[in-house]
């Protein structure tokens, strides 16, 4: 009896120690967090579980949790929710019911999830179009790009460009009320990177006459180069978004490879040709003082070529924006960028407002100092968090203000 309560003790530490994630002492809520942050690492280790026992790949187990969260598209007396496709592409369109003075503005909204994680029907991203569509009076197309492992890059790049082309045409801006000069493209973390890249190739798209008026970018993630900045260093272990969730998910854009992978999360995956590129996210040029701490800038670990010729996607600036030079970046639209302290992907669009600064774009950037990665979602009961609908607010106010 007693080596059989030794070992169910020592199993429940095991798992506890497992699903233990800690918890900023800054956060409001700190219960409610605690078990958000324990669900989402629950969800991850059985998936990781999965994946191993050959069951099924790891985002395809956490692709069952995204589709429990599902909801059909449901029109109220505000909005009028449909499922239908641009350019090919799956898409659900939100059209505002209240009368407008005039045309109306858009929002072109890319979802986040890793690149392999999410859809437009998500309750959480339905009720973020939704609300917004709303509150602004504003068309807003949501959309369900093709997901990895199914599909690597460039495919989700590829999806949301022609969704944003397509809805750019003259005749499809009239069709639905639009004003083409108040159209944004906007998205959160994974949608961010290609709201981001969307933004970039537009300028230099000559098949494109219309121009975005704005591009907003939350918590996004912007660069696949160096997976070692002080934001990573210092919230590699905390909630939502680990640093080895992180490097899944960039090195799953690309390919399952494995090597990858391994190489990523080592740091030593771009080759020494690509030497260049490390100046366009040179941290200890880049981050302000409060953020650089104790931490020393070193010299990059060169990889392997053969591994950068087989997946060129990582140095690809439609997969990571910061790669463009300050040349690139000049032309780009009125510019939103939220980030988060307890975030990896913090230092990323830290590094990417001062770099458009310095190329003569306007920028808002709005740090929030007592929020993780993902929060702006959390808006939803029982999951609502006050820090979500602050987030929430002042993107809404922005976007009022500003497109």
């Amino acid at each position: 009896m007693g080596a059989k309560l030794l070992c169910l003790f020592l199993a429940s530490t095991l798992i506890a120690y497992s699903i233990y994630t800690p918890i900023p002492e800054d956060l409001e809520d700190p219960w409610k967090v605690m078990l958000i942050a324990t669900a989402f690492r629950t969800t991850s280790l059985l998936a990781e579980a999965a994946d191993w026992l050959g069951l099924m790949d790891h985002k395809e187990a956490l692709m069952l949790v995204a589709a429990a969260e599902y909801i059909a598209p449901t029109s109220d007396e505000n909005v009028t929710v449909t499922d239908t496709e641009f350019s090919n592409v799956a898409v659900r369109l939100y059209l505002p019911r209240k009368p407008s003075d005039g045309l109306r503005r858009a929002v072109i909204y890319f979802h986040g999830g890793g690149w392999s994680l999410g859809q437009a029907g998500m309750k959480s991203y339905d009720y973020l179009t939704r609300w917004t569509s709303n509150r602004l009076n504003a068309v807003v197309v949501s959309v369900n790009y093709r997901l990895a492992p199914k599909y690597h890059f460039p495919v989700q790049f590829e999806d949301v460009y022609s969704v944003t082309k397509f809805f750019l045409q003259s005749s499809v801006l009239f069709q639905y009320g639009v004003d083409p000069d108040r159209v944004c493209v906007a998205g959160d973390s994974a949608g961010g990177n290609l709201a981001a890249a969307v933004a970039q190739q537009l300028l230099k798209d000559s098949e494109v006459k219309t121009k975005l008026k704005a591009q907003a970018l939350l918590y996004p993630v912007l660069q696949s180069l160096d997976l070692n900045l002080p934001s990573y260093q210092e919230n590699g272990n905390k909630i939502i978004l680990p640093r080895w969730l992180m490097v899944k998910f960039w090195s799953g854009y690309f390919t399952s490879d494995p090597s990858l992978r391994e190489a990523m999360a080592s740091n030593r995956h771009v080759p020494v040709e690509s030497s260049h590129l490390f100046q366009f996210v040179n941290w200890s040029n880049l981050l302000p003082e409060e953020l650089k701490k104790d931490y020393v800038y070193t010299s990059p670990t060169y990889g392997s070529s053969e591994l950068a010729q087989k997946y060129p996607g990582f140095l690809d600036p439609r997969a990571a924006p910061l790669l463009v030079s300050d040349a690139q970046l000049r032309g780009l639209p009125l510019t939103y960028i939220l980030t988060c302290e307890h975030d990896v992907l913090r230092d990323d669009g830290f590094m990417y407002a001062e770099r458009l600064r310095a190329a003569g774009v306007p920028v808002t950037h709005d740090h929030a100092k007592r929020a993780f990665h993902g929060a702006m979602i959390f808006v939803l009961s029982p999951t609502d968090l006050a820090v979500g609908h602050r987030l929430l607010n002042r993107y809404i106010e922005w976007l009022n203000e500003n497109l």
